[in-house]
This record gives C-alpha cells, structure tokens and sequence, in this order.
C-alpha cells in the first residue's frame, strides 16, 4: 500500500533528521510495481491457448473450422484479461524477471534523481518496488568506499519483510533509521548541506 500524506511527511522528517548527523544524502523512492509484465501474461494467454484445437479432438461433438477458431480467439482473450489479475499475474512471472526489472528501475532511479552528482559522492538510495516485494540500497562510491554491498544487506532484508507484511511506511522508517546510523558512523556530517529533496519520491 503506498504511504498516505502523513506518513510521507514523517518519513521526510525523519530523513531530515538523518542528514544532520552526515554528510550523505538521502532519497526514498517508491514504485508501485517495476513493470506491467504484459508481455509474459500475454505471452501465457497465447501459449495454452493453443491448446483448444488439442482439447477439441476429446470432444464428442465436432466443431466447424470457423467455430473452432472462434473459441480459440474466446480462450485466448479470456485468458488475457484474467492473467492480468495482481494474483495471478505475480504467479506467471518468474521471480529472476521481477527482480530483474525491479533492480533495473532502482539504477534508473538513482540516476534520475541525481543522487551520482552531489558534491562528495555521498548519495545513498533506498528503493522499494511493493508488488515485486524488492527493496534494495545503492550507494554512491563516496560512501561504497566506507560501507560495503554486505552491511546494508541485514537492512534490505528487516525491510524486505515489511514489505511482505504491508508495512511499508514503518518499513522505511526503519531502513532509514538504521541507514543514518551506519552513515553517521562512517559518513560523518562536516558541513551543512541539503542537496536533494527528503520526501518520498513516489512512481
């Protein structure tokens, strides 16, 4: 569930708050879902119905060409539009592809809010991506230098079950919570400095 006006305005407090303690800067980004997967549901749809004319030899009762077809083309749609059902759709997907595109959005993202061009090289992303329950921290290399891939792995993952459990917003507070102290540690605040937006950048 997407964070309402009083939880994104939380969150940037508390990232505000963060920043005072280190000289990175933080941004959240929240995308409802990394991609429509269209394609592969569409894909599926194609795929078993091109099963019926195979069925249609266990009927007793034959069909003409033209109405075979028709059931067909009936499968087909009916299947289309079912498969693009949350519940469904998230079962035909496979798990790689998800995090795949999830992972792919994250780098966009990161560039697009121009967390690579701050002064020292000190910005730090925290993405989720809810349908694909994916949560991932990149860090710039003025703080990948100090703090590896590994360290923020314990952090992605207390998120990553937020996330499961619909808990979203208490989920990123949290992740930057944990994050401002890992940063204030290694990434000490010298300087006064807001660089970057703190609300929640939502896609």
């Amino acid at each position: 569930m997407l964070l309402d006006k009083q939880a994104q305005a939380d969150l940037a407090a508390a990232i505000n708050e963060q920043e005072k303690r280190t000289d990175a800067e933080l941004v959240t980004v929240l995308a409802h879902q990394a991609d429509d997967y269209r394609y592969i549901t569409t894909l599926w749809a194609a795929l078993l119905s091109l099963l019926v004319p195979a069925v249609l030899l266990f009927v007793p009762h034959w069909l003409t060409s033209f109405e075979a077809l028709l059931l067909q083309w009936g499968v087909l749609l009916v299947l289309a539009v079912l498969f693009r059902f949350k519940p469904v759709q998230f079962r035909l997907v496979p798990r790689g592809l998800q995090r795949q595109r999830a992972a792919s959005l994250a780098r966009t993202a990161f560039l697009q809010q121009g967390l690579h061009h701050t002064r020292d090289d000190t910005g730090l992303l925290i993405f989720v991506s809810e349908a694909e329950h994916y949560v991932e921290i990149l860090a710039d290399q003025g703080i990948a230098r100090h703090v590896s891939d590994e360290e923020w792995q314990a952090i992605v993952d207390a998120f990553v079950r937020r996330v499961k459990a619909g808990q979203v917003a208490q989920g990123f507070q949290e992740a930057v919570t944990a994050c401002g102290d890992k940063l204030a540690a290694h990434v000490p605040a010298t300087r006064e400095k807001n660089e970057l937006p703190n609300h929640l950048v939502v896609l």
